[in-house]
């Protein structure tokens, strides 16, 4: 028996959000006149972006304020005069005009069809939704469920309790959790009570002490894992 439930994060799991971030940076400083604005302040802007993720998972922030505060932080440590609300806004739009799907993941995707495949992600509803409706992806997954839209954020539990609703199941051991966030994905999967697998194509040593399910660098090795484990009842 093989897993039949697939959860999949979004960001750096299906999509590059390196790449959405950095042309939706570019596009939005362009915008505000500030055209050396992604060189001057990428680094800086990962960087509090990444501790701000990072509270929201450990409830600390709000998405609602995340979206208006990494600007806030970012302007005031470059004394820049820009509203942060109104480049959040423009930064927001932006974002969801880009498309970088990481390689395989559509013919993975076909591949493993006859699953029922979730999307699961903490980010922002229109944006995410935008960008998947751009994609190749828009009639792949049975349900859509973005944490802005219900409240709740990957790890808590409450946000799996919600897919399991949708989908009107019941039972864990068939389904499997996939993302490249060891304490967003794979510890929220491990709180639920589901298997895990970490996305890990760059193979960064888990200096964690959350431990995945299986670990793949590749997506063959994910059909591989889907349709060749069994269960021992």
């Amino acid at each position: 028996m093989k897993y039949d439930v697939l959860i999949f994060d979004l960001d750096d799991t299906l999509f590059d959000f390196g790449e959405t971030e950095k042309h939706a940076l570019d596009h939005s400083f362009r915008a505000f006149s500030f055209p050396n604005g992604l060189t001057d302040y990428r680094a800086s802007y990962k960087e509090i972006s990444k501790g701000l993720w990072l509270d929201l998972e450990q409830g600390r922030i709000s998405l609602s304020d995340l979206k208006v505060e990494r600007f806030k932080r970012l302007f005031l440590q470059h004394e820049l005069l820009l509203s942060p609300e109104e480049f959040g806004q423009t930064y927001m739009e932006n974002l969801g005009r880009e498309v970088h799907m990481i390689d395989g993941v559509q013919d993975m995707l076909i591949n493993l069809s006859s699953c029922r495949l979730v999307l699961l992600t903490n980010g922002f509803k229109d944006v995410q939704h935008a960008r998947i409706a751009l994609s190749p992806l828009h009639q792949t997954f049975e349900v859509i469920v973005t944490s802005e839209e219900i409240g709740y954020q990957k790890p808590q539990s409450e946000i799996f309790e919600y897919v399991f609703e949708k989908l009107r199941h019941t039972e864990k051991q068939n389904v499997l959790m996939i993302g490249d966030s060891l304490t967003s994905d794979i510890q929220g999967g491990n709180n639920f009570g589901i298997d895990t697998c970490w996305f890990n194509p760059t193979k960064k040593e888990n200096l964690t002490s959350i431990n995945p399910t299986f670990e793949i660098s590749n997506y063959e090795e994910l059909e591989h894992i889907v349709k060749h484990t069994v269960f021992v009842k």
